[in-house]
């Protein structure tokens, strides 16, 4: 009897972590036949802002762009959009967030793109979209994703090729993470906006914000992350990355973001080794910052453009 109430303590237990597991770590997939609307982000930080922001996502949606994909470190097909203006100009690699898309996380740094005539390739990340993948996991395997992709455009243009990392949200810790990979040298910036500062603090700071014991539940999270995934979620974090980073960095956060605190790039800042900026926006949510205070957003991206690319490549188009 106490061997079988064993049994069935262990199968409960089982199930619990993998459902846990699904519903951290679960791909992610639109509509087959999504429309712009439905790109649109749900929140009180969003209204008054939408009529901006479909704008932006609809910009990127009637662009012109080619499928392109590679394969990954572990056999996975990604696919990206890529969106050429100006042969020789410097390439902007962006990665989108968790549970996130290229059209809506993507459009800001499509315009500034668009602005100097750079090219522009934004992958849907594994796991998301169009890319193959079951499992995301918060930047450990998408940060070779982002080396894979440097890889592609280092062999399609060539090794002097200049790109600029940009990420938003768990794609900023993404391409944080991506500065300790043993980049190439044509890789010369990184831009993130509100990425998290390592798997474990935000899957903590998450489970605080709805209530629940991040002390007790993040063990079986780390856990099915490690048993159904296959993935140690210490293995890597933004923080530790950006101690060994050798090129420009521009950290934006909105000081009223709830979902990924502001301290979290404010940690990054502060040990990064490289040269880096901090903007922060008073009163802007998740993402928000662009929307909250554009002509200063938009002045530091031309800063790192310049840092990164050379002021001779940093002409607005006619």
């Amino acid at each position: 009897m106490v061997v079988w109430i064993l049994v069935g303590v262990l199968v409960l237990f089982f199930i619990a972590t993998y459902v846990v597991y699904r519903i951290c770590f679960g791909e992610y997939r639109l509509e087959k036949n999504f429309t712009p609307e439905q790109l649109m982000p749900v929140g009180e930080e969003y209204v008054g802002y939408e009529e901006m922001i479909m704008r932006g996502i609809k910009r990127v949606w009637d662009a012109p762009c080619e499928l392109v994909e590679v394969t990954s470190h572990d056999g996975l097909t990604l696919r990206a959009r890529y969106y050429h203006r100006t042969d020789g100009a410097p390439v902007v690699l962006m990665m989108h967030g968790y549970r996130g898309n290229a059209f809506r996380d993507g459009n800001g740094i499509f315009y500034f793109t668009q602005k100097y005539g750079f090219n522009l390739l934004m992958p849907d990340q594994r796991a998301h979209g169009i890319s193959d993948g079951k499992m995301i996991t918060f930047g450990i395997k998408e940060r070779w994703d982002c080396k894979t992709w440097t890889e592609y455009l280092t062999e399609r243009f060539g090794k002097e090729q200049k790109i600029m990392f940009c990420g938003l949200s768990m794609g900023a810790a993404t391409v944080l993470m991506a500065s300790d990979t043993g980049l190439p040298e044509n890789v010369t910036g990184i831009m993130a906006d509100c990425g998290f500062s390592s798997p474990k603090e935000i899957l903590c700071s998450v489970m605080k914000s709805i209530k629940l014991p991040a002390g007790l539940l993040y063990p079986l999270v780390k856990f099915g992350a490690r048993l159904f995934g296959g993935v140690d979620l210490e293995e890597a974090s933004a923080v530790e990355s950006v101690k060994h980073c050798k090129i420009p960095v521009l950290l934006f956060h909105g000081e009223a973001d709830t979902f990924v605190p502001c301290y979290m790039s404010r940690m990054c800042h502060e040990v990064c080794a490289s040269e880096a900026e901090l903007f922060t926006v008073p009163g802007a949510g998740h993402g928000m910052s662009y929307c909250l205070n554009a002509p200063e957003y938009e002045a530091a991206v031309d800063r790192l453009f310049v840092k990164s690319f050379g002021e001779d490549a940093c002409k607005p188009v006619k």
